[in-house]
């Protein structure tokens, strides 16, 4: 069933200097699945590529969080050629996790292997969190990286996140880092 309706016109538009980063748009899954089944991609995520049923989901679920929550995952698209880069926002996965995120919305952000190593990462993420801290007023945020995923971990840090616990998801060892609004305002 196809209407006028766009999902992603509900979603802002986030500009930084190389970046884009905007609602997903059906056109958008094809550059999504082959990113998920990139096994550089999800060597920290989950350690396995994903299915394009898998991804289907995870690009419903992405869609279905501003409808419902008014936050959630935009696609990041370089400005100078319009070519997919990642995903990057906030989510509510209701996680099993301990410490629970509950409350908490989880930032996340996933490039496709050819941005990888261009500073995008950094870039698209601190765009997420100045958005975040108009939005969410006093909320803190997190994310969680596997210990291994050094490049994640030092966006994290540099985007003004720390090492908040250790925590086992999924049977995985998995590090925590929260972040505290800005009191920029």
């Amino acid at each position: 069933m196809r209407g006028s309706f766009h999902p992603s016109a509900a979603v802002p538009i986030l500009e930084t200097e190389r970046l884009k980063l905007r609602g997903h748009r059906l056109d958008d899954f094809n550059h999504c699945a082959a990113m998920w089944a990139d096994p550089k991609v999800t060597r920290y995520i989950g350690g396995k590529p994903l299915s394009e049923e898998e991804s289907w989901t995870r690009f419903l679920r992405y869609v279905g969080h501003w409808s419902l929550l008014g936050f959630g995952v935009w696609v990041a698209e370089e400005k100078a050629t319009g070519d997919f880069v990642g995903e990057i926002g906030f989510a509510d996965y209701k996680r099993d996790l301990e410490p629970s995120l509950e409350g908490t919305p989880e930032i996340g952000w996933v490039l496709a292997s050819q941005a990888h190593g261009r500073g995008y990462a950094t870039e698209a993420v601190r765009a997420a969190v100045a958005w975040g801290d108009a939005h969410f007023q006093s909320t803190r945020t997190a994310c969680i990286i596997a210990p291994e995923n050094l490049a994640s971990v030092r966006v994290a840090v540099k985007c003004g996140y720390r090492e908040s616990t250790l925590a086992t998801y999924k049977g995985r060892p998995t590090v925590m880092f929260v972040r505290e609004p800005s009191m920029t305002g």
